[in-house]
Order: C-alpha cells, then sequence, then structure tokens
C-alpha cells in the first residue's frame, strides 16, 4: 500500500470541466484519481504527475464500493471527492420519458450521494478528516427549461451539500460550487449558439466572459486547502456576477 500523500477521486474527471480540475489538482501536488464509464483517449496530467484510471458508473452504487476500495488498496486514502459528473441534453419536460429522467435524477443527484456515502467512512477514519466539493449549477437555483430534471437534480445536491456538512462535520466538509455559463472551447459552443451567440452572452455577463475550466477547478483547489478549513456547507457561486435580468431590457424597449 502506497502512500502517496493527498488523495483526490474526481467523477468524470477525462473531459471538459473534469480534465480541468484534475490536471489543476495535479499540478498542485495531489494524486488524482479519475472515474467514467469509458476509459479516456489520454489521461490529465500536471507537473510531473499524471492521473490513474478507474472504471464506474456513478449511478451504480456496486461499482463505487469496488471503486472506492481499489483507490484505497493502491493509495491508502482519498482526503477529496469531486463530484464534477453530470449534465443532461436539452429535453421538453412534456417529451421526457420516465425512464429519462430517472437516468438524469440518477447522475446528477444520487450518484453524488452514492459517491459521498462510499468516501464517508474512509475519510471519517484517517488523519486529517477529508472534503467533499459537489459540481452544483444555476440551473440549481432558478428555472430551467429544457432541462427540468437536471434542474430539480442540482437543487438537490445543493440541498445535499448542506445536510452532509451538518451530519459530517467536523471530521468531513461538504461544499457546493454553483457554476454559471461555462465555455470549455469544445461543442459547447454550439450549445450558445456559435461564436456569435458566445460573444452576446459574454457581453451580457458582468465579468464580460463565462467561465471556463480553470475558474472553477481554482475554486476547488481552495475548497480543498487549509485555508478553507472552516467552510463547510457553503455554495460558492462561480458566475461571473450573474446573469442579467431580461425584464430590465425588455422594459427599456419601446
Amino acid at each position: 500500500m502506497a502512500d502517496e500523500g493527498r488523495v483526490a477521486l474526481v467523477t468524470g474527471g477525462g473531459k471538459g470541466l473534469g480534465r480541468s480540475i484534475s490536471e489543476a489538482l495535479l499540478a498542485d501536488g495531489w494524486t488524482v484519481a479519475i472515474c467514467g464509464r469509458r476509459t479516456p483517449e489520454t489521461l490529465p496530467g500536471g507537473g510531473d504527475r499524471q492521473a490513474f484510471f478507474e472504471p464506474c458508473d456513478v449511478r451504480k452504487p456496486d461499482e463505487i464500493d469496488a471503486m472506492i476500495a481499489r483507490i484505497v488498496e493502491r493509495t491508502g486514502r482519498i482526503d477529496l471527492l469531486v463530484n464534477n459528473a453530470g449534465g443532461s441534453p436539452p429535453v421538453a419536460a412534456a417529451d421526457a420519458s420516465p425512464r429519462f429522467s430517472e437516468a438524469i435524477v440518477a447522475l446528477n443527484l444520487l450518484g453524488p450521494l452514492h459517491m459521498a456515502r462510499a468516501c464517508h467512512p474512509v475519510m471519517a477514519r484517517q488523519a486529517g478528516g477529508g472534503s467533499i466539493v459537489n459540481i452544483a449549477s444555476i440551473s440549481g437555483t432558478r428555472p430551467s427549461p429544457g432541462t427540468a430534471a437536471y434542474g430539480a437534480a442540482k437543487a438537490g445536491l445543493l440541498n445535499l451539500t448542506e445536510s452532509l456538512a451538518m451530519e459530517w462535520g467536523p471530521t468531513v466538509r461538504v461544499n457546493a460550487l454553483v457554476v454559471g455559463l461555462l465555455d470549455t472551447g469544445t461543442a459547447d459552443g454550439d450549445h450558445y449558439g456559435g461564436p456569435d451567440g458566445i460573444a452576446r452572452i459574454n457581453a451580457m455577463l458582468p465579468m464580460q466572459r463565462m467561465a471556463t475550466g480553470p475558474d472553477v477547478a481554482a475554486a476547488v483547489t481552495f475548497l480543498a486547502s487549509p485555508a478553507a478549513a472552516y467552510l463547510t456547507g457553503a455554495r460558492i457561486a462561480i458566475h461571473g456576477g450573474g446573469e442579467r435580468p431580461i425584464f430590465l431590457d425588455l422594459a427599456a424597449t419601446p
């Protein structure tokens, strides 16, 4: 059993936002395990470190338990869990099948709950305890038309964060990042209407740009650090100041 210092587990850590988080943790000296249903073409790297991959469907508790056991056997501990895996394609609520909605809730709410439950006994018995960071969404704080099940699940994730923080303190800290509009530089551009749509969105935000993966990753490394030792049950908004209410523009239109 190796002792490789601080150990982080990032769900969905091989691509998109999860990859940015993994790379930031690696650069900060963490040993990083990532998980997903499929092995990424390349593993995240940072500094002189590289993540290692564990196959797991976060919607399946048996797979989660087996994965946690393998990681602990390999590294001896888990100091940080980042519940990043999630998402949903756009589907109108009236058209979404029960099976689809159940899968979205399982991925975005039950998955983080099962992951946290599996990591808790490991963190609770080790020196230094542990930290859990849930990647929530602004969709869980406002209406989410077209992704209703996703928005509802992310709202539940915020409540779960506060409930677990209260149950598991002081040994395990649990916090949430409420991520707003995010530009990963990949296919998300089509979702926002291409370059012109992205430019319009950027102009609307107080920071004049959407968040990037490194923006969110920096908040994760902060929450996992000693500097955040008294932060638990917190919601930190990463939305560049928030979306401008559309009624302001409509009211100003003659």
